[in-house]
């Protein structure tokens, strides 16, 4: 059944590919975005990425450029539309820039998602879908990571901003049962749309490992740097959990049908991610074999705070959501390597002083 769906964020990386596949399926879509993590031509009416996300299905989205903290700029959108759903992509999600930058990300994610909760409640929406991270296990104590594994630990403002945001949302449930709160917690989310039009659009340099790969092999970049190769893995480099973001974007489809189906009731967690954990230098070497050479990297010391491995259990997902990752690390780097090679500036088709 078609619902509304109130996206914030949704010109980003995971929400666009969210709300590309929302549309195919028949859902109305309004999407909110402040434009920090997408790129908007001064005239054109849409982001980029929405703009491709239009062309691609041959529907469009109600876009508004809003804020989340802007309380009355929200208001007015939750005013124009009856809106059945939300799904909360829209923060600051940077780990290094975290420890720089703190307040920043706890004003923007903590703050700006309860200003959303306020102005949902007073127009009467209660079903909510949060874009949360495994980075709110921290340190994990057993593998894979289980809804159950410990919280809190979290070593970064980032994963601290995700931890508290759901401590908010917990504590809302329970104060009020009208809320209906579905948490899903992302492993790596990578590759891009097949299409090869719409992906991962980083500011700057950037801080995840695909993205960083992908502009190393397209030339925007020299080397990739490799931090630590002694952890106690099989190849001694860091272990995660990668997800295709198609699938990402499915398990989202997933949780708004289950609230939409009234089988939720408070709040509930699943993690997002395959199951499978690959190395860093497994990562280099399947995207070598997609772009057709060899990426350049060199091995530098360790980051204070990582650790050696991280991937998910996702039997509880698979069980109550009917949700499973279909793609595997070839199509990840394909798609990514498509993306890269069709828009090796990314979306602004800029050249770039990196």
């Amino acid at each position: 059944m078609s619902m509304n769906i109130l996206i914030t964020g949704g010109a980003g990386f995971i929400g666009s590919h969210t709300v590309l596949e929302l549309l195919k399926v028949g859902h109305t879509v309004i999407c909110i975005d402040n434009g920090c993590n997408s790129y908007l031509d001064a005239k054109a009416e849409f982001p980029e990425s929405i703009k491709r996300v239009h062309e691609l299905t041959g529907k469009k989205v109600i876009f508004y450029s809003v804020d989340i903290r802007d309380k009355n700029a929200l208001n007015q959108v939750f005013k124009k539309h009856k809106i059945d759903c939300v799904a909360h992509f829209a923060a600051l999600k940077a780990v290094g820039e975290s420890c720089r930058l703190p307040l920043q990300y706890y004003q923007n994610n903590i703050t700006g998602t309860s200003v959303l909760l306020e102005v949902m409640s007073d127009n009467g929406v209660f079903n909510f879908v949060y874009s949360s991270s495994a980075t709110v296990y921290g340190e994990p104590q057993f593998l894979p990571l289980t809804e159950d594994h410990p919280t809190g630990n979290c070593t970064n403002p980032y994963g601290k901003s995700k931890y508290f945001t759901e401590e908010i949302l917990k504590d809302l449930c329970a104060s009020d049962k009208r809320w209906n709160v579905i948490s899903l917690r992302y492993f790596n989310p990578v590759g891009s749309h097949e299409s090869g039009q719409i992906g991962e659009d980083p500011n700057g340099e950037p801080n995840n490992l695909m993205p960083y790969i992908s502009q190393v092999a397209v030339g925007k970049l020299k080397v990739l740097k490799v931090f630590g190769n002694d952890y106690p893995t099989h190849d001694g480099t860091g272990v995660r959990d990668y997800i295709h973001i198609v699938d990402l974007a499915e398990g989202h489809l997933a949780a708004l049908d289950k609230l939409k189906s009234g089988d939720v009731s408070g709040f509930v967690v699943y993690n997002l991610g395959t199951g499978c954990g690959y190395s860093v230098l497994d990562m280099v070497k399947n995207f070598s074999k997609s772009c057709g050479h060899d990426i350049p990297y060199e091995i530098a010391p360790r980051r204070p705070g990582d650790i050696a491995s991280c991937y998910a259990s996702t039997e509880k997902a698979e069980k109550e959501l009917g949700w499973k990752a279909k793609k595997g690390l070839k199509e990840m780097c394909d798609d990514a390597w498509r993306w890269q090679k069709n828009n090796p500036n990314g979306f602004s088709g800029l050249q770039s002083d990196l």
